[in-house]
């Protein structure tokens, strides 16, 4: 077609992100592009916050128009650059604030209402909220949100929370939203964890602060829930930090990229708390032993390394993120389509930007490692683990007494409590993992050693904190200390913004192919490695990494590779 016509049309087709998504385009035969838009005006945000004044979206008024504008339109573009590296024009206005107009409340960890039962909760923005800690912005179907907090490694806060939730349920509802990108400002962090340093603040006010902090997970774990069921492609860029809380923006989605700036890891042991944000769900699922030693050690996964753990279902160079972008603001969904339709369009959409794997990253957790870590990680307490650990020889010897340094130093409650989780979470459904962990950071918001451990090492950083019991050595009965911390009496339980519920992802086949699979495979008829590689990237389209995985798999599980 004319090149004048997709630059008209990205024009008119942006909508900044906080205008309405409601615009609907049609070529004409005369060379313009007509379109009409339906322009809604809401009512004005008055700083009054009385009951009368609190509907901010009770009133609008719906204009249609019909205008031409010529083919060669100025680009407006938010957040992207046009070929000589220089920003667009970034269109401007007012953001919309919703109110809320009730509080939640909710029912008993695992007890899942029917979706009839739920009914709209509306998120809404404080006064003393941060402005502009997370950006919106559009390029044709594609939405944005990207964290913007760089100087403190974009974490997550209350205030951003706020603002992304209701952005999601908008965008559930537009037929103009076709996939959901999350990413975060700069080259450093995705998201580096939870805002944990004002937590430990809120605890130190006594109950009321630690009900604020109880408010905080309540409202992380509705957005992370959101996510994991979001009815459309949304889509997580891993590109840099992506820890704690930022996993949580990631790990649950069906679409997960990872880079050779990602760094991924579930560091919570180490400041006496426990991997959150629905990892009681998504850890246990990954191959063998591996989710419970990154749990236990906060071990990090590093570019492609987390892809080969499963971590990440794609692997890609960061300098093709901004082309993968626009290569997917073009494409075209049918009303038709449905969600996995979708998902295996933008899968393939991905792999045509994957320039290979990079040859100086070896995949760590593979062979005599990988062999080490399920010998030693799939023990009943962390005192079995311990006595495992010393009791490798030979090649991992040096490796099993790295992670003895490694969990000597964390949390002896966090480590028995984040093991036990890691036994139960496997038999958990997605909404009752979020429930589930809300009971449970309420506990640990009432003890102290998620606030020795955040003061010590982030706060005044001295590096000693005092653990409660100190070592791990000192603990008599591993069962003695997990158990109040799953008792859900006096804790106020967790209502999620949906009922949507499962017991599996349910689009793992954009992950490497799972160890289970590929043993299945290779006990079938075709036992010839060859076929079962051929199998499995025929399978996958030819997806990236399915035969490194495949082959590592097959050697660390035979006895004779060369047969």
């Amino acid at each position: 077609m004319f090149p004048g016509i997709l630059r008209a049309a990205r024009a008119l087709y942006h909508i900044h992100a906080r205008h309405a998504d409601v615009a609907k385009f049609t070529f004409s035969a005369s060379k313009t592009l007509k379109y009409s838009t339906t322009v809604i005006k809401f009512q004005e945000i008055s700083k009054d916050t009385s009951p009368q004044n609190s509907e901010l979206l009770s009133e609008s008024r719906h204009q249609r128009k019909e205008v031409e504008m010529p083919l060669r339109s100025k680009v407006i573009e938010s957040s992207h650059k046009n070929g000589m590296g220089k920003p667009y024009q970034i269109d401007t206005d007012k953001s919309i604030r919703i109110q809320n107009t009730k509080s939640s409340s909710g029912n008993s960890p695992g007890d899942n209402p029917s979706k009839s039962d739920y009914k709209p909760e509306v998120i809404r923005e404080l006064p003393g909220d941060e402005k502009e800690d997370v950006l919106f912005n559009t390029l044709f179907g594609v939405r944005f949100i990207e964290l913007n907090r760089p100087s403190k490694h974009n974490t997550l806060s209350s205030s951003m929370i706020r603002k992304i939730v209701p952005r999601l349920q908008e965008w559930a509802k537009s037929d103009m939203a076709n996939i959901v990108i999350i990413k975060g400002c700069g080259q450093k962090a995705f998201c580096a964890g939870g805002d944990v340093v004002e937590l430990v603040k809120l605890n130190r006010m006594g109950e009321e602060g630690q009900k604020q902090s109880n408010e905080y997970f309540a409202l992380e774990y509705k957005l992370d829930h959101l996510i994991a069921t979001y009815t459309k492609p949304y889509v997580a860029f891993m590109d840099g930090y992506t820890m704690g809380g930022g996993a949580g923006l990631c790990m649950h989605a069906p679409i997960r990229i990872a880079t050779e700036r990602t760094v991924f890891a579930m560091p919570e042991t180490k400041i006496g708390f426990f991997p959150d944000v629905g990892a009681s769900f998504f850890l246990p699922r990954l191959n063998g032993s591996i989710g419970t030693y990154l749990a236990l050690t906060g071990e990090r996964l590093e570019g492609v390394n987390a892809f080969y753990a499963g971590v990440a279902t794609h692997y890609v160079h960061s300098s093709s993120l901004y082309p993968l972008e626009l290569r997917l603001a073009e494409l075209r969904f049918k009303d038709y389509d449905s969600l996995e339709e979708r998902l295996d369009l933008i899968d393939s959409t991905i792999e045509e930007f994957v320039t290979g794997l990079p040859h100086d990253q070896p995949m760590i957790i593979s062979g005599e490692r990988r062999k080490a870590i399920d010998r030693c990680f799939n023990k009943g307490s962390i005192i079995s683990i311990i006595s495992a650990l010393k009791a490798e020889n030979g090649i991992n010897k040096a490796w099993a007494e790295e992670t003895l340094q490694i969990l000597s130093r964390h949390s002896p409650t966090s480590l028995c409590v984040t093991l036990r989780l890691m036994q139960i979470g496997k038999k958990w459904t997605i909404a009752e993992a979020f429930q589930r962990e809300h009971a449970l950071a309420a506990r640990f918001m009432q003890k102290s050693d998620f606030n020795e451990g955040v003061d010590e090492l982030l706060i005044s950083k001295l590096g000693e904190p005092k653990w409660d019991p100190p070592l791990i050595k000192d603990v008599k009965s591993e069962a003695e200390i997990t158990e109040p911390y799953f008792q859900t009496d006096g804790i106020q339980p967790l209502k999620l913004l949906n009922g949507d519920d499962y017991p599996d992802y349910p689009h793992n086949k954009y992950r490497l192919p799972s160890e289970e699979a590929v043993k299945e495979a290779l006990r079938g008829p075709n036992r010839d490695i060859s076929k079962v590689v051929d199998y499995f990237l025929k399978k996958s389209a030819g997806k990236q990494g399915v035969k490194e995985v495949v082959y590592e798999i097959f050697k660390r599980n035979t006895t004779d590779p060369g047969k």
